[in-house]
């Protein structure tokens, strides 16, 4: 979504939009859970719905049925059962098993065909993606806030938009970038003299984490428990983890920091 989506208010709507869930202090997040479907035979084989437009219905506890639609971006590799998708209407990618979740009512694949987006300034994509960045976003009065992070890669089947993260709120976002650049509300940092630890990967880091379970203490003192299921191939030691009471993604540099 571009405005209003797209500014600091956005971001505070979006974590309304998607209700509550467990909080993670640092990574504190409000969050509309996870997602699931009723029982299909295991015997029946099922149709590749990545780069599908879907839609159905969510239930959780008490609470009333909301009605969501989105487009389905990548199926995970280590986890065939678990799907990352883009709704409509919300900045951040989920990670939702479609076909298990039990919160998940009647998913349906729609015969919307995803829009075709062909990104105009190559050079600019590749310029910007594994870039420490500033982005702009306005507030609900006209303030300006700046947000911190780094652009991770293309999104997969909607390729105008671009997968970020930021600093005080590591969980995978996706934007129109080239967009925002133009606008000027999108700003390349300066790279610093000294080497960051990003670049300096320790010998099998690169090829052993994918995969691995990972836990989390919280401020709290508890924990919960994750897996690592993708690494950037702009950053190769940062990595995006799939936490098993979240449905947001969230991406950490794993050689400078473990969870």
């Amino acid at each position: 979504m571009k405005t209003p989506h797209k500014k600091t208010a956005a971001k505070q709507q979006t974590r309304e939009a998607v209700g509550h869930h467990t909080g993670s202090t640092n990574i504190r997040k409000k969050k509309h859970t996870q997602k699931k479907q009723r029982g299909r035979p295991a015997s029946q084989p099922r149709k590749n719905i990545v780069g599908c437009r879907i839609s159905h219905g969510w239930k959780e506890g008490d609470e009333p049925i909301t009605q969501w639609k989105g487009t389905v971006l990548d199926q995970v590799p280590i986890n065939p059962s678990l799907y990352l998708v883009k709704y409509d209407g919300i900045d951040c990618v989920y990670g939702l098993e479609l076909h298990q979740d039990e919160r998940i009512l009647k998913l349906k694949i729609l015969p919307d065909k995803v829009p075709f987006s062909r990104v105009r300034d190559v050079r600019l994509a590749n310029t910007i993606i594994g870039k420490a960045v500033e982005h702009m976003f306005e507030g609900e009065h006209g303030s300006k806030d700046e947000w911190r992070g780094m652009v991770l890669a293309q999104a997969p089947i909607m390729k105008a938009w671009f997968y970020i993260t930021y600093e005080k709120d590591p969980v995978l976002y996706m934007y129109q970038l080239l967009d925002d650049y133009k606008e000027g509300d999108l700003r390349i940092m300066p790279e610093s003299n000294e080497a960051p630890p990003t670049e300096r990967e320790p010998e099998g880091v690169i090829d052993g984490l994918i995969g691995k379970h990972v836990e989390y203490t919280k401020e709290d003192g508890s924990k919960r428990t994750g897996k690592v299921i993708h690494q950037v191939k702009a950053k190769p030691s940062v990595y995006f983890i799939k936490f098993d009471d979240d449905f947001h993604i969230y991406v950490y540099d794993l050689v400078k920091k473990t969870c």
